[in-house]
């Protein structure tokens, strides 16, 4: 520990020591600012930027499954953190004769075991949201269909929740659900090779960004001009919430003051956020604004109106984004329900939301716009509503896919057992039966009639003649 904290000190004495020469260098002019291979310390500040990040993970270990199927309230345990070193590439660079660039950047993870309590071969239980998310797409098939994929998880052994190791569940494990459901429902997953919460993050990009250079406009600087192609969005149900604001959320343009705002467009949220100046700060000498996340980032349509955009909503503190996670019901909130609706702490047990620990902030230098500390926190949550048994719409989709249509082929399995065993005795006692009558003796011919023999009786009482007649009488 004394080690990695000299190396840490000295590491951040350096990055300081840099940041105030490169300072003194950008504010001589704010030509210097602008995105210009030309500018050749801003370009490079801004191409490999040259704060470490680090991206600090925290699962939360679900005590009791069991009874949580049974209708009774999640207990769960934080482990972690988990820290990787992120990796930022920006490639594919090309600049715009409307003062724009363009570029791909490239993330990649690295595990730090020395930052981490604990290792990714630790053992978690978590929600399993392949099959929750699988459950709930599949609510508007037809009911063959979700028969189909119900037997499908129970013959694969996919259950409500899934104990795997940390490692696994950040970059994936190999699922043969997953081969099977995109052998014969193709497109239905958004993961097509192993399955993991952060697969598809490792060694991808965020997406096409075209920002704006400053050269025209040094106000303009890293703003996004347009996104995958895109000047607005197309998962939400309003114009404003559709709107891209703001920089990449990296850089910001220079010169800001307390009553600007911090708006930058995250892919990984679906949307613009925007956060609010909180407070002056210094670190290691250098002037700084923390910038923080207002209460109403997530809040709901009721709560906070310009957001019904953003719905359908649930309680104020989460954001629904299954518009573009495949319509999985994911959604994303601060860590432990920091600054959410009270009544959310209530549906599980084991939470405690602090400002210092849950908080979301960036604190930037005013005058050139670079960032300094940052801190996106963020959870990712599977809604569910508890009232003593299943309940909710997502919930009772939960149910009925995996729960109830599981047991009915369980049933059915039965039945075509019963089923079975009844013509197989059926057809061994016609067998016998057949068998029988061949081996049996030849029964006696009997004569038979054509023609009925007409019955005689006496015309006065109606009675059959007596013995002593032999003839009618006349």
């Amino acid at each position: 520990p004394g080690q990695t904290s000299c190396r840490t000190e000295r590491h951040l004495y350096s990055c300081v020591h840099m940041f105030c020469m490169v300072v003194k260098s950008l504010l001589s002019s704010p030509q210097n600012l602008v995105i210009d291979p030309k500018n050749e310390m801003s370009y490079t500040m801004w191409k490999d930027v040259p704060v470490p990040f680090f991206m600090t993970v925290y699962f939360f270990n679900v005590l009791n499954p069991t009874e949580v199927l049974a209708g009774e309230k999640p207990m769960v345990e934080q482990r972690g953190p988990y820290v990787y070193r992120k990796r930022i590439q920006k490639q594919n660079i090309t600049f715009h004769p409307n003062h724009t660039v363009s570029y791909l950047e490239y993330r990649s993870y690295f595990f730090e075991p020395s930052m981490s309590v604990g290792n990714e071969s630790d053992v978690v239980t978590i929600p399993n949201m392949l099959v929750l998310g699988a459950a709930v797409m599949m609510e508007n098939l037809p009911f063959a269909v979700r028969l189909m994929i119900s037997t499908t998880f129970k013959t694969f052994k996919e259950g409500p929740f899934l104990t795997k190791s940390v490692g696994k569940l950040m970059w994936g494990y190999d699922s043969k659900l997953v081969d099977f459901l995109n052998k014969w429902l193709p497109g239905m997953l958004p993961s097509t090779g192993k399955f993991g919460l952060f697969a598809e993050f490792n060694n991808s990009n965020t997406g096409l960004f075209t920002i704006h250079t400053g050269e025209d406009d040094i106000r303009l600087i890293h703003k996004v001009d347009s996104w995958n192609g895109m000047t607005k969005l197309t998962n939400w149900k309003t114009p404003q919430c559709n709107m891209i604001n703001g920089t990449a959320g990296q850089m910001w343009p220079p010169f800001m003051t307390k009553e600007s705002t911090l708006p930058f467009y995250s892919p990984d949220a679906c949307r613009s956020l925007e956060l609010v100046y909180q407070r002056e700060g210094i670190m290691e000498g250098i002037p700084l604004y923390r910038y923080v996340a207002p209460k109403t980032l997530f809040a709901n349509g009721s709560d906070y109106a310009p957001n019904e955009g953003f719905c359908p909503c649930r309680q104020s503190g989460l954001l629904n984004v299954s518009s573009c996670r495949s319509n999985s019901p994911v959604f994303i909130s601060h860590p432990h329900f920091y600054n959410a609706d009270p009544v959310l702490l209530d549906y599980v047990q084991g939470l405690q939301p602090t400002e210092d620990q849950h908080g979301l902030f960036i604190d930037i230098h005013p005058e050139t716009g670079v960032p300094l500390n940052v801190s996106i926190r963020l959870q990712l949550n599977l809604y569910m509503k508890k009232n003593g048994y299943i309940d909710g719409e997502i919930l009772t989709t939960f149910h009925t896919n995996l729960v109830l249509l599981p047991k009915v082929m369980v049933y059915m399995q039965y039945c075509f057992i019963v089923l079975g065993l009844a013509t197989i005795l059926g057809v061994v006692l016609l067998h016998y039966r057949k068998k029988t009558i061949l081996n049996s003796p030849p029964l006696p011919i009997r004569e038979q009639r054509l023609f009925p023999q007409p019955r005689l009786t006496n015309q006065h009482t109606g009675a059959p003649p007596s013995p002593h007649h032999s003839k009618l009488s006349s």
